[in-house]
């Protein structure tokens, strides 16, 4: 139970904590303090939602086809979590990531609420994270092992986005330091590779 939790939380944050556009929004409402609570528990429902989608829906409506593709389902996921992986670490070296907020007030609630939703939900990385990878990776657990998974995922979305709510004015500050970011990204990376070591593993013809 606790591997499968903690690899959720693991895998959860490393996709999570990245620099898009998503988390951006965040932290500038944390910022101006508007709707702070209001936006991290619509970010949070809507990870959660689309965690339980590809966990649920793919071990569910697709279990044959998992079964018979698990090992191709596997290596595509080990490759993007590689890819991914080698990317955050030579960000790390060569210091490209960067944060960016402007300080234009925001609107009514309906037109922050609208706002966050198109910016979560038009954005195909976050089907690719939550649906996809996220419901691929919970297949190498069995029965509620793989719910515990995605329990981990979830728990990581909620402490994430409320601290990233809550603790933008002290976050900010912070990660305008060069180092900040370079330890962040090779806490990603690091952890990326990881994962997809373990699912290389679980491919049946490489045992």
């Amino acid at each position: 139970m606790y591997e499968s939790l903690i690899t959720g939380l693991f895998l959860g944050f490393s996709l999570i904590i990245a620099i898009g556009p998503q988390n951006i929004f965040v932290l500038r409402q944390g910022i101006l303090k508007e709707h702070v609570f209001l936006v991290a528990f619509f970010c949070s429902i809507s990870d959660i939602t689309l965690i339980f989608i590809g966990i649920g829906g793919i071990s569910l409506i697709l279990e044959n086809i998992i079964k018979t593709y698990s090992d191709f389902l596997f290596g595509i996921s080990a490759l993007w979590l590689i890819f991914y992986g080698i990317a955050r670490l030579s960000s790390s070296v060569k210091n490209k990531s960067k944060l960016n907020i402007d300080s234009k007030e925001n609107g009514s609630t309906f037109s922050i609420l609208s706002s966050l939703f198109i910016i979560t939900f038009a954005n195909p990385h976050v089907y690719l994270d939550t649906v996809i990878l996220i419901g691929s990776v919970s297949q190498q657990f069995s029965g509620n092992e793989k719910y515990i998974f995605g329990v981990g995922s979830s728990i990581a979305s909620i402490i994430f986005f409320f601290s990233l709510a809550y603790g933008s004015k002290f976050i900010i500050p912070l990660m305008k330091n060069s180092l900040s970011w370079r330890i962040l990204d090779f806490f990603i990376g690091t952890t990326m590779l990881l994962i997809a070591f373990n699912l290389i593993l679980e491919i049946s013809y490489l045992n």
